[in-house]
Parts: structure tokens; sequence; C-alpha cells
């Protein structure tokens, strides 16, 4: 149980970036009054929160409905885990985790980003959605490790608005390299966790003829 916790919070901090995802709030929001802030901070993790938590009750509705296998779900979220693990370690920026600058120009001008960007894609973006619903269906059945992704997917989410409130003070201690450090750390930790899912996809597929 205690490794399946860890999997769950060092996949959910990976795909959600607590601390990139404060210091983009800080850039967003660097002429707004403190007490704004922390309104748009909070809307935007409930949001972000509740759109993860419905992934995580409809996926697996949705995945059979569309005739997904939880094999392929295994091989193509590893793909997906796997290609965010590599930007986070190589510094890169991939749509799965940021906003583009079109995205950006576009929240600034209507002066709410609370929902966009902020709630999606930062928060909940594709890399939170599929580590989602990964998690989930290899949870399938099984109620207590389900609740253990939903607590792990709350603390996560509640650990990105304190780190949202927090934001100046965070990038202030840490600085670029050691937000930097941080980041490359944990893209070396999610890149394992997308071979092995990865692996167990293919392995589960038999698609080498395995028995």
């Amino acid at each position: 149980m205690t490794e399946y916790t860890a999997v769950a919070l060092t996949t959910f901090f990976a795909t959600i970036g607590p601390i990139d995802v404060a210091t983009m709030f800080a850039a967003f929001t660097v002429a707004t009054p403190r007490r704004e802030r922390r309104r748009i901070a909070v809307k935007a993790c409930l949001i972000a929160l509740a759109i993860l938590i419905t992934f995580a009750l409809i996926g697996r509705f949705m995945l059979d409905s569309l005739g997904i296998s939880l094999a392929a779900l295994r091989a193509a979220g590893g793909i997906l885990l796997l290609l965010i693990g590599i930007d986070m370690v190589f510094a890169r920026h991939s749509g799965a985790t940021t906003t583009t600058t079109d995205e950006t120009d576009e929240a600034i001008e209507k002066h709410d980003v609370a929902v966009f960007p902020l709630a999606t894609p930062l928060i909940a973006g594709p890399g939170a959605i599929g580590a989602t619903l990964l998690l989930m269906a290899e949870a399938h059945g099984d109620l207590l490790h389900q609740a253990i992704i939903l607590s792990s997917l709350t603390v996560i989410v509640g650990l990105t608005l304190i780190s949202m409130l927090m934001a100046g003070e965070i990038n202030r201690f840490l600085g670029v390299t050691g937000m930097q450090v941080i980041t490359r750390i944990f893209g070396i930790i999610l890149s394992a966790l997308a071979v092995q899912f990865l692996f167990d996809g293919i392995a589960q597929s038999h698609i080498f003829g395995g028995g």
C-alpha cells in the first residue's frame, strides 16, 4: 500500500508540477491584489480537482465505450508520461504541462486566468488527465487503491494551492537552479514509471506472442 501511494503521489506531482504552476501563477497575477490572487488560486484548484475527479470516475466507462483495452491505455499512457518526463529532465516545455504563447496571451486579454489557463491546461492538463485515467484503470475493482489514488490527487492539488499562495516565497527560496533540480529529479522518476507502464502494457497485450 505504501508503494502504491508513493507511485500515485510521485506521478501526480510530476504531471501537475505544483512549483511550475506556482511560477506561472505569479507571472499571471503580478499586478493583482493579494485577496484577488487568493480567490483565483482557490478557484483554479477547485475546478482542476473537479475535472480530474470527473475523469477518474467516468474514465473506465469512457474506455469501455471506446473499446480501449487496459493494455493499450498502459502503453499509450506510458508513452505520454515518458515524453513529459524527458521534457522535465531536459528542461523543455511541452503542451502536456504548459501553455502556448497564444493561450497565455488570450488568458491575459480576458483578465481571467483561474479557469484558463490555470485550472486547465496547467493543473488539469493532458499529462495529469492521462495519469488519472491510467492509475484508476490499474486499480479497477479495488476500492482501497482507488481511494488512495483520489486521496493522492487531492493532496497534490492541495499542495499546488499552497504553492500558488506562497509563489513569491518559493521562487525566492529555491531560485531558478533549485527549481530546475527538483524538476529534473521528478522527471527521471516519472520516466522510470512511464517505462514500467509501457512494458506492462506491451506484456499484457501479448503482441509478441507471449502466453
